[in-house]
């Protein structure tokens, strides 16, 4: 089982909240310095805000939704994990070996009118 740790990201108005990640293999400490909460557990402040990490997915759900809108489907529904990290913010996950978007597409039929 992966050993936790405790990271602090920042939203862009200064609020901040604990997220509890997985420590990279091999790795005690992630950079930048640790934060102290007055003989708590030892947090570690994230390298980007938290609000900049998700501006990082932004590109890529662009690029699927364009993507899609060629198909001209009435409804799209893309589905994805992220993980969040300390030193690379928001990443992509997956439960196994590979990830996978769930991309749901829906169409309704065009009722006929009798004339």
């Amino acid at each position: 089982m992966a050993e936790k740790q405790l990271v602090e990201f920042e939203l862009e108005d200064g609020t901040k909240f604990l997220v509890e990640v997985e420590k990279p293999p091999g790795q005690t400490n992630i950079p930048p310095t640790p934060v102290s909460r007055g003989g708590e557990l030892p947090v570690t402040r994230a390298t980007k805000k938290f609000d900049k990490a998700l501006d990082d997915v932004k590109p890529v759900l662009a690029t699927v939704v364009s993507k899609l809108k060629d198909v001209s489907p009435d409804e799209t529904e893309v589905k994805f994990g992220l993980k969040l990290a300390a030193n690379a913010g928001v990443v992509f996950t997956s439960l196994g070996s590979e990830l996978t978007f769930e991309i749901t597409v829906k169409w309704k039929q065009e009722s006929k009118e009798s004339v």
